[in-house]
């Protein structure tokens, strides 16, 4: 009697509803591609979001900056010399002014857009050709690539500043020839990365099977090999743009950078140097800026580094 009052009281207490087949296959977790994932994870690297918008409000800066003085970058005015402080606050000289009486806050911001601009080419043409080296030097291995390799090899045993100075003298100093000498000194670097990749990458199958498929060699290493390593080349690039900026600022340093009308962030912190007694602040402001930009620029390359590295995804 006993026994049925038991089992009468686990039926009324509990149901057995089975199992759904349908429910049980269903995935708890939404699929995401990796660069998604990868957009995710950098949203939860606040150190790199923070670095992503001051370079974003920079660059913004550099473009509209110089539109919001009412003072040209080249007007001259040798009554407001080395304004600074309220007074030059209240003129609308909201860094204050040079030796010239030129306006530094537009000057800083075209600087800052000659900078960024020299960066970005440099950038884009080492990063294009460095890729594609390195892609057709991994593929093909063998004596090819011990060949491409000897060259890369030979480029880097000499100094970038030989290499610039020598182009500077050659060609004469100008904004192209900036570009044209330091991207001539820097694909190397992207080109043994993407060397490195495209070794790992090409015994995949995927490579086997286009190569099966009859894929000519350049379609595979511009369809398959290289965005396959774009993780890697995004990276390097990130990296690779506060450092053209900072070589642009040390040649201008040097006196053999952005030729006088134009103005860059190194060239105006060489002025600042040479009137630091005068006034700190033309020092201060431009060295203040590089600094800025190459930190953001560096934060952001190491969030994005952590962000794609495959050893990190859950």
């Amino acid at each position: 009697m006993s026994d049925l009052l038991k089992k009468n009281a686990v039926e009324d207490d509990f149901k057995i509803v089975g199992k759904d087949l349908i429910e049980s296959e269903k995935i708890s977790k939404p699929s995401m591609s990796f660069w998604s994932d990868v957009v995710r994870r950098i949203k939860t690297n606040k150190v790199a979001v923070v670095s992503f918008w001051i370079i974003v409000f920079l660059m913004l800066m550099a473009i509209a900056g110089p539109f919001l003085s009412k003072y040209n970058y080249r007007e001259q005015n040798l009554g407001n010399q080395f304004l600074f402080g309220s007074k030059a606050f209240s003129l609308g000289h909201y860094f204050g002014t040079d030796d010239f009486g030129r306006d530094l806050f537009t000057r800083v911001w075209s600087g800052a857009r000659v900078s960024l601009m020299i960066a970005l080419v440099v950038v884009a043409i080492q990063g294009t050709f460095g890729a594609f080296y390195g892609g057709v030097a991994g593929y093909f291995g063998g004596k090819i690539d011990t060949l491409m390799m000897r060259f890369v090899e030979i480029i880097m045993a000499v100094p970038s500043l030989i290499y610039i100075i020598l182009l500077m003298v050659v060609m004469g100093p100008g904004i192209k020839t900036i570009i044209i000498a330091v991207a001539v000194t820097e694909w190397t670097s992207m080109a043994l990365i993407v060397r490195g990749e495209v070794l790992r990458l090409k015994e995949q199958e995927y490579v086997m099977a286009a190569v099966n498929l009859g894929a000519s060699p350049v379609r595979i290493i511009t369809k398959h090999l290289v965005p396959n390593a774009m993780g890697q080349i995004i990276v390097r690039l990130t990296m690779d743009i506060p450092r053209v900026i900072f070589t642009e600022a040390f040649l201008s340093f040097l006196g053999i950078g952005v030729p006088a009308p134009f103005a860059s962030l190194g060239s105006l912190a060489l002025d600042g140097w040479r009137l630091l007694s005068n006034g700190p602040y033309l020092f201060v402001i431009p060295a203040f800026f590089i600094s800025l930009i190459t930190l953001a620029f560096n934060l952001l390359g190491d969030g994005l580094r952590d962000a794609l590295d495959p050893k990190l995804r859950k």
